[in-house]
């Protein structure tokens, strides 16, 4: 009998575990097939994992794992695809935004031969500058990677056993899964969906780590920025050249600029503006390549991506 895992990363979620076990286990007859669910605890501060332990107690298809402390959201997902035996697997948070209801409808583009289901958000309660930087950043991201990045789409899909095997070979670090998805080729479909208000609780997942993880989007799978930085050196050279050719005719024709108002200066002005226009431009570009080189700085120790200080009815697949 075919089976799918249920992989939910939860960080501080003790409002909404109770309403997540509740709707997750109501949908789960529908899917027509043996199941687990792994929960990842990412270091939570509440009574997330102690939660998560009564719910395996009351049901064992219910796993769970708990980090050491706070490792991200993407190496929560990624730890959860280590540990999957299912044969297709389906990525959900814990905050209920993407509804459990919708899992049924991966499935059934699964089993007509889809390997990668993602679903794409039609419409989603977030607040308005939040709405307008992921449409941006989705949009932008398309057009600066040479993969065929999927628009409004999240972490919530579904991925068949094949692709995450493949998954769990990359040995990247800076995961963004949403672009190892797409890298990784298959047979792909997508699923529209109206995403929901959060169910409780208040947000995890702040301005800040949203934009690390769009940074790690960009940065992993484009070199567009490095060269976005020589176009810009190269306007800058043009623009200097320019200023050149402009103030030596100024020189020479001193008495007509002056008739427009354009009479020759002492040129403090100028000197402090270009020196600040340059250095400008340099620190971008500097920070550009100290972006890649921190990444390879990262994959270079070779750290763990996780450390789990306990776990509950997860054991690694056959082979692992």
């Amino acid at each position: 009998m075919q089976r799918l895992t249920l992989i939910i990363p939860c960080y501080n979620e003790e409002d909404v575990l109770p309403k997540l076990f509740q709707r997750v286990d109501a949908v789960a007859a529908t899917w027509g097939m043996d199941y687990e669910i792994i929960c990842v605890d990412d270091g939570s501060r509440d009574l997330t994992w102690e939660m998560l332990k009564a719910q395996n107690a009351k049901d064992t298809r219910w796993r769970c794992l708990s980090f050491a402390r706070n490792f991200g959201h993407q190496t929560a997902v990624s730890a959860g695809l280590y540990f999957a035996s299912g044969d297709a697997v389906v990525i959900i948070d814990a905050d209920l935004q993407d509804p459990p209801e919708e899992i049924s409808r991966l499935l059934a583009k699964w089993r007509d031969g889809f390997e990668v289901v993602f679903a794409t958000r039609k419409k989603r309660q977030d607040p308005l500058l939040k709405r307008i930087l992921a449409w941006g950043f989705y949009r932008l991201l398309q057009r600066m990677t040479p993969l065929p990045m999927t628009r409004d789409s999240g972490d919530f899909c579904l991925l068949d056993k094949k692709v995450v095997v493949v998954m769990n070979a990359l040995p990247e670090r800076s995961r963004y899964l949403r672009g190892l998805r797409t890298w990784c080729g298959f047979r792909q479909a997508s699923v529209v969906f109206d995403r929901a208000e959060r169910a409780a609780g208040l947000p995890q997942y702040t301005f800040t780590k949203s934009f690390n993880l769009a940074m790690d989007g960009l940065f992993s799978f484009s070199a567009a920025p490095l060269r976005m930085a020589t176009y810009l050196g190269l306007w800058v050279s043009a623009f200097a050249f320019l200023g050149v050719v402009f103030t030596f005719v100024q020189k020479i024709f001193a008495e007509q600029f002056g008739r427009i108002g354009l009479a020759p200066g002492a040129g403090f002005p100028t000197i402090v503006i270009s020196v600040l226009f340059l250095g400008g431009v340099q620190l971008i570009c500097v920070g550009i390549l100290g972006e890649y080189i921190g990444r390879i700085y990262e994959e270079v120790k070779g750290r763990p991506l996780w450390i789990i200080r306990d776990s509950v009815g997860v054991v690694p697949p056959e082979g692992k």
